[in-house]
C-alpha cells in the first residue's frame, strides 16, 4: 500500500458521481475553506477551486468516472491523486455515510498522509484498454454461448458434437440433432450469436491491431517470445501493466497481478489468507491464459508442469506456473530481454 505524503498548502477531497460531486478543501491546519455540492463539469469544478489553486491537490476516490477530471487536473497543472476505494476504510467503516462526509474524509486524509494511492492511467493509453478489456468481455460472452449449446446436447443425452463449435466449420446441422422444435430455435439463436460474434471479435482484434498505440513496440515483441503468448494476449498484458518502471521489485507486480496470496499473520501465527480482490483482475487472467497455452505444443514446459504436479495439485502446479510466466515477464520488461526457455525452467 503506498500513501501520498506530500506536503501542500490547500487539500481538495471529491465524492465523485456520474452528474454531481461534492467537493471539500481544507488548509494545512485542517480548516474547511470550502464544502459544496456541485454538477460533475470541468467548468464547476475550476471555478470551485479558482481561488485555492495555489499549492492545490486534488483527491478523489477511484471510480468508473475519474477520467475527465483526471485530465482536467493535468491540463492545468494541478496535483491530482486517486484513491484506492479497497484500501479507504475511513470511509467504509464508518457508522454514518453520505457525500458531504465523505469528501471531508477524503481531503483529512490527505492533508494527514493517509490516503492510499492508486495508479493514474495514462490518458494517452486508455481508450484501447478499454477496448481490450471489451474484447474480453466479448469472448467470454461467445464462450457462454458456446458452453450452453454443449450443455444442451448433454441434456438430450445426445451423441458428443462431432468437432468443436468454437470454428464456424463444425457448427453446420448442430441443431438437426435436436428433435424439439424449441430445442432446435434455441441452439439455433446460440449458434446465430456466436456467428456475430466472430465477426465483430474479428473486426475488433483488427483494429487493435492496427491503431494500437503500444508504448513499446519492441516490449510487444519481446513479451510474444514468451511460449503461446500471441499479439493480443501480448497487448493486453502491455496495456494492463501501463509501465513496468512503477514496479520498483518483481513482488510487488506479480502482488498486482493477483498472483500472490497475502498472509493475515499477528503474533507470530497464520490464520489464513486476505486481499484476493486487490490488483489488477484483468492481469490475473492474462497470466492465467498465458500458463494454459504455454503447456500446448511445448514438451519442454509439460515436463517441467508434470514436475509441478508431482509437489502440488493440478490446480496449484498451473497457479505456481501462472506466478513464474508472471515473474518471467517482469524481467523481460525491465530488462529487455528475450523469453530463456532454459532460464525459466532452471532459475
Amino acid at each position: 500500500m503506498r500513501f501520498y505524503t506530500e506536503k501542500h498548502r490547500h487539500y481538495c477531497g471529491i465524492d465523485l458521481h456520474a452528474r454531481t460531486m461534492y467537493l471539500c478543501i481544507v488548509n494545512g491546519e485542517g480548516k474547511i475553506l470550502l464544502h459544496q455540492n456541485m454538477p460533475a463539469a470541468p467548468e464547476s469544478f475550476l471555478a470551485a477551486v479558482k481561488r485555492f489553486r495555489q499549492d492545490l491537490v486534488v483527491a478523489v476516490e477511484c471510480m468508473f468516472t475519474w477520467y475527465w477530471l483526471a485530465d482536467c487536473c493535468a491540463q492545468n497543472d494541478i496535483p491530482f491523486v486517486l484513491g484506492h476505494a479497497l484500501y479507504i476504510k475511513a470511509i467504509h467503516g464508518s457508522k454514518v455515510k453520505n457525500d458531504r462526509i465523505d469528501c471531508k474524509k477524503l481531503a483529512l486524509l490527505l492533508r494527514g498522509g493517509l490516503f492510499p494511492m492508486a495508479y493514474v492511467y495514462p490518458s494517452e493509453l486508455r481508450a484501447t484498454r478499454d477496448l481490450l478489456r471489451r474484447r474480453m468481455y466479448f469472448m467470454r460472452k461467445r464462450a457462454e454461448l458456446n458452453v450452453h449449446v454443449q450443455n444442451t446436447n448433454s441434456q438430450y443425452n445426445l451423441a458428443p458434437l462431432p468437432g468443436k463449435i468454437a470454428y464456424k466449420k463444425n457448427r453446420a446441422d448442430v441443431s438437426g440433432r435436436f428433435a424439439d422444435p424449441a430445442a432446435r430455435k434455441s441452439v439455433d439463436l446460440d449458434l446465430a450469436l456466436m456467428d456475430t460474434y466472430d465477426s465483430l471479435l474479428r473486426e475488433v482484434e483488427g483494429h487493435i491491431r492496427d491503431h494500437a498505440r503500444a508504448h513499446d513496440h519492441d516490449a510487444l515483441r519481446r513479451l510474444q517470445t514468451i511460449p503461446g503468448v500471441g499479439k493480443i494476449l501480448a497487448l493486453a498484458i502491455l496495456y494492463e501493466v501501463g509501465g513496468i518502471d512503477r514496479f520498483s521489485r518483481v513482488q510487488d507486480f506479480v502482488s498486482y497481478c493477483r498472483l500472490v496470496k497475502p498472509q493475515i499473520e499477528s503474533g507470530g501465527k497464520v490464520y489464513g489468507h486476505s486481499g484476493k480482490k486487490i490488483g489488477n483482475a484483468h492481469l490475473k487472467w492474462a497470466f492465467s491464459e498465458a500458463a494454459c497455452l504455454f503447456l500446448r505444443q511445448n514438451p519442454e514446459a509439460q515436463a517441467y508442469y508434470a514436475r509441478l504436479k508431482r509437489k502440488h495439485p493440478p490446480g496449484k502446479a498451473l497457479a505456481v506456473l501462472a506466478h513464474k510466466i508472471g515473474r518471467a515477464t517482469y524481467f523481460i520488461l525491465k530488462r529487455r530481454t528475450d523469453f530463456d526457455m532454459t532460464k525459466f525452467i532452471n532459475g
